[in-house]
């Protein structure tokens, strides 16, 4: 079902359909994540109370309890729920008596999680399926994230700048700056007529406020593709002295957009250095001069590159792992 899927959203909503009908969940959380800072992105969730979004994001963030960031592979809350904090507060009100938590990691970075909402406790048999699973849908997920580059025209983005969303601890908004709307529907289209919900806005805050709490030092930052082939970072902080957080939505720089590239490509160390220096505009003999190999090797490195990246020449890779038109 992944291969040569380009829509997340849509892959993700037809393997939930499927993964159904083997293990019994009520409600879910499928979240992709920046796979450095593991913040999330791009949400898919169908929770009890649509309302309390903001709300389900700020506790998910500040239960240590099976975070995706400390998680093997997956687990369940089992009788260990009580020590939950979206639990206590934003699951069992609604009946739900155990979570199954999957992240979605390999070697190249973490590319998101799913919380499967029960209204019974998980079997061993279910578990283990998840924990078969997890590799799959890992593989699937970078896939698709690889797949959203694409060579960017420089006006791909808002014209407008960089724009702020101001926000209280409780994720409420506070303020916004004049475009903002217009980026938010860039990041998470939704029904036409509807205000967009900054999903993205509120998973960047309740990291932040994780840090505050201790509970996670991953940066308070991720990045995300939009349709176009634009990517976009999102960034939070704390305003002094009236203490709302501040998230800031821009252009990704071309260092951080070649970041995301050649983890999502599944490059080797050495593809990810040649990529690197052929970015600063060197040739083949500069290359090989910094790398200390032959032009035979680089030549062989960047052969493999062009066949993990699906491009043809130099100034392709450098299009789509920049951004650059």
């Amino acid at each position: 079902m992944a291969r040569g899927a380009d829509d997340s959203r849509s892959l993700r909503a037809e393997l939930l359909a499927q993964l159904r009908r083997m293990v019994p969940f009520d409600w879910y959380a499928w979240v992709l994540t920046d796979p450095t800072t593991c913040v999330g992105v791009d949400p898919l969730a169908d929770i009890p109370d649509p309302g309390a979004i903001a709300s389900t994001i700020r506790l998910k963030y500040l239960t240590d309890l099976n975070r995706w960031t400390s998680l093997d592979t997956c687990a369940a809350l089992g009788r260990g729920a009580e020590r939950s904090l979206l639990w206590r507060e934003g699951q069992h009100p609604h009946g739900v008596v155990d979570v199954a938590s999957v992240v979605l990691r390999d070697r190249h970075g973490c590319w998101g999680f799913l919380d499967l909402w029960s209204s019974r406790p998980y079997a061993v048999a279910d578990m283990a399926l998840l924990r078969d699973l997890a590799g799959p849908l890992t593989v699937a997920m970078r896939n698709v994230r690889a797949r959203s580059f694409r060579a960017s025209p420089p006006d791909s983005v808002s014209s407008s700048g960089p724009v702020v969303l101001l926000l209280d601890d409780d994720l409420s908004i506070r303020g916004r700056a004049k475009g903002s709307d217009e980026w938010l529907r860039l990041l998470l289209p939704g029904p036409k007529g509807v205000p967009p919900i900054p999903a993205c806005a509120f998973n960047v805050a309740a990291q932040m406020l994780a840090r505050e709490a201790g509970v996670d030092d991953h940066p308070a930052m991720a990045r995300m593709p939009l349709p176009s082939g634009a990517w976009v970072t999102l960034r939070a902080s704390r305003l002094e002295p009236d203490g709302s957080i501040a998230v800031t939505i821009e252009e990704t720089g071309p260092t951080d957009r070649l970041d995301v590239f050649v983890r999502s490509h599944a490059l080797s160390p050495r593809e990810v250095e040649l990529v690197e220096v052929l970015a600063t505009g060197a040739d083949t003999a500069a290359a090989s001069a910094r790398l200390h190999l032959s032009a035979h090797t680089v030549q062989d490195h960047l052969k493999s590159v062009f066949a993990k990246t699906n491009v043809r020449s130099r100034r392709e890779l450098l299009a789509r792992a920049m951004g650059q038109g």
